[in-house]
């Protein structure tokens, strides 16, 4: 009779080598299955067996175990004070899809910080919208404490987005802290927003920790992905951590590694209080939540506090930590990070850069601060419904609090009526901060098409920026118009080098250089005008590589174009909201979809309509909605063909009168449906 063979499991000797908590080993489903496929084996023998396995697993998770749960111990104690120079501040970076808040995740149940009960996947991703896009929209803090060597250490984690919309968020929490876990896909490899994030790093002077995620992956390549890193970066990979969050491999690694190489915080508690805000958002009930570290001083509850730039001062009613729910504390001091709650009122009071000092104690120097957030994408935000133009103003208010990258300023349409127009860092940030508005304030909003910033060189020697057409002057007063230029890195795998070429050489992109980063991986280097990437160029992109090529950017200024001012008439009246800036040699097929377009939506009337693209007082492109037409001769039974013709031409007449004094009213569904046409045809 043939006997059960209860071998160990690959992931049960995998785990016993990586030292890692067994407590988890999926043991009763293991031998269930194999009883439901070993049903010759008896009873008694069975569970004979399973005894003794269970007996030999204890032995060896005993020591594991021991240590987890003195960890788990020390995560319900994170508010205990530890000395200055057990105090660790590091930051999460790497490009999209890389596994940082899977990691962070573990981080935080390795540590205690977390129950186990109450973890879920993408803890620290709070917001529905970073749930359902798999996505970190917005950096999070969390404060872990770790016994390493029977001394306690507090670490201070945040977390960091990966898009390349989001590089802001990455910058500002860089420079709250010390080092940097770079954690790199081990199957992908070094992808475009790597390298931009490891030059935010060394720019800040961190000490970078490569971190090698997903090796359980069959795809995995640690050893070719250290030599890209070595290649590329720069960095000695000599002590990088291999690690897979998602099995909770390498983790104790990564938190003794943050202990020995990352240095603590400057011990300068004893000078006047300066602390830095990172973040904030507003709450509706206790007013603005200031996110801070501190960087010289300490600050106790109940202080008298001042917001250096700004000028206002607030009693601190609340204070506390992010752990990474808010805990509250008494007092924080040098090299911590928390929050401040002091029922501030004003959104503009307390800005994201701003410097916190005490009233009675003030400190001599504000903190630097944070370099300006440029916009680099526009668009019109309007409201369906234009009684709530005042609620989307305060929306916005409240919104650039939490989202310091966003840029708004009033503006008036013929068609829309009021709205804003807003800056934005990339097509991803604007269509996050509009389904934000539109979800967390409860309003409906009509979005125009993106576009970028053109300056006007006029003939007086003036020079106008201009983000909107309806304000570009008039082609006798402007000289030439230069748009902004981006220069774009492309990293792909080499089988797909062909396809984005064509796609940069459609954009009238200017090719710069192409190099070989590894035997089967090329960086292309690109230069192209933006108004050309706000469109559909990313979607392009993964779509031509298969989603393997990833791209950077960065603006590099401006360059004279051939660009003119398509206008849209509408029975011969000029349609402002419907102008576009485009390059001479996309005219015609812009003009002729927008004509095409607009004749299926435009309504008729009762006489007939002209639809015409423009440049200047050029027709480019032109379409006619023909007339609704009464049938005079019905009541004709024959006769004379004179009647006839006096019966039409006094219908004719009528016609001509009409359409001199007549007005088309476009509707809002033509706006949205032509909007939503600019969006895919630019």
């Amino acid at each position: 009779m043939a006997t059960a063979n209860f071998c160990r499991p690959k992931f049960i000797h995998h785990y016993h080598h990586q030292h890692q908590n067994c407590f988890n080993l999926p043991t009763n489903l293991y031998f269930s299955n194999h009883l439901k496929s070993k049903r010759s084996d008896g009873a008694q023998s069975v569970r004979r067996r399973r005894q003794r396995w269970r007996s030999s697993l204890r032995v060896h998770c005993q020591a594991a175990a021991t240590d987890i749960e003195a960890t788990a111990r020390a995560g319900k104690d994170r508010l205990l004070k530890v000395p200055i120079s057990n105090i660790r501040n590091f930051s999460i970076i790497a490009h999209i899809d890389h596994g940082k808040s899977t990691l962070a995740d573990k981080l935080l149940q390795m540590t205690g910080t977390v129950e186990s009960r109450d973890m879920k996947e993408q803890f620290l991703d709070n917001m529905d919208l970073e749930r359902e896009r798999g996505i970190t929209i917005k950096l999070q803090a969390a404060r872990m404490r770790f016994i390493y060597e029977n001394e306690p250490y507090c670490l201070n984690l945040i977390d960091t987005p990966g898009h390349v919309d989001f590089s802001y968020e990455v910058s500002r929490s860089l420079a709250a802290c010390e080092g940097a876990l770079l954690v790199v896909d081990a199957s992908q490899g070094v992808e475009a927003q790597t390298l931009a994030n490891v030059y935010l790093a060394l720019e800040n002077n961190l000490e970078i920790i490569p971190v090698l995620n997903k090796i359980d992956l069959p795809g995995a390549d640690p050893a070719r992905v250290c030599q890209e890193i070595e290649e590329i970066v720069g960095l000695d990979c000599s002590n990088a951590i291999y690690t897979s969050a998602k099995e909770g491999i390498g983790i104790t690694e990564i938190l003794n590694a943050i202990v020995q190489r990352i240095p603590p915080p400057r011990d300068t508690a004893e000078r006047p209080l300066r602390a830095l805000i990172f973040d904030s958002y507003y709450d509706p009930y206790r007013g603005v939540i200031v996110y801070f570290r501190i960087i010289d001083g300490t600050i106790k509850k109940g202080d008298r506090v001042l917001f250096m730039a700004s000028g206002k001062d607030y009693y601190a009613d609340e204070l506390g930590v992010l752990s990474p729910n808010q805990l509250q504390v008494d007092q924080l001091y040098a090299g911590e990070v928390g929050f401040l709650s002091a029922s501030i009122r004003s959104v503009a009071d307390a800005r994201v850069g701003d410097t916190i000092t005490h009233f009675q104690r003030k400190a001599e120097q504000s903190l630097p601060g944070y370099k300006e957030a440029t916009p680099m994408v526009f668009c019109g935000l309007f409201p369906v419904d234009a009684d709530q133009f005042s609620e989307l103003r305060d929306a916005l208010e409240k919104l650039q609090l939490n989202d310091a990258a966003l840029k708004f300023e009033p503006e008036t349409s013929s068609a829309m009526g009021f709205g804003f127009r807003c800056g934005f860092l990339g097509l991803l940030h604007m269509e996050i901060v509009q389904e934000r508005l539109e979800r967390e304030y409860n309003l409906s909003l009509i979005t125009t098409a993106p576009s970028v910033v053109y300056r006007v060189n006029c003939i007086d020697g003036d020079t106008v920026e201009c983000s909107n057409p309806s304000l570009l002057p008039e082609p006798g007063n402007r000289r030439s118009i230069e748009e902004p230029f981006v220069k774009i890195e492309l990293l792909t795998p080499k089988e797909y080098i062909g396809a984005l070429m064509e796609l940069a050489q459609d954009r009238r992109g200017i090719f710069k250089e192409m190099k070989y980063i590894t035997e089967n991986r090329a960086s292309i280097i690109y230069e192209l005008p933006l108004a050309e990437m706000v469109g559909d160029f990313f979607d392009q992109l993964k779509s031509r590589s298969k989603g393997y090529a990833s791209m950077e950017y960065n603006f590099i200024g401006y360059t004279e174009s051939d660009l003119i001012k398509l206008d849209i008439l509408i029975n011969g009246d000029r349609v402002e909201p419907l102008a576009t800036i485009v390059h001479k040699d996309k005219a015609y097929s812009v003009g002729r979809a927008l004509t095409q377009k607009l004749k299926e939506l435009i309504p008729r009337q009762m006489f007939k309509v002209p639809i015409q693209a423009t440049i200047g007082s050029k027709v480019i492109a032109s379409e006619a909605i023909s007339a609704i037409r009464k049938d005079v001769l019905a009541k004709c039974y024959g006769g004379d063909i004179s009647r006839k013709k006096k019966l039409l031409k006094k219908q004719a007449e009528g016609k001509k009168r009409m359409k001199a004094i007549g007005k088309v009213d476009v509707p809002q569904e033509a706006f949205m449906a032509v909007l939503k046409l600019e969006k895919e045809v630019l």
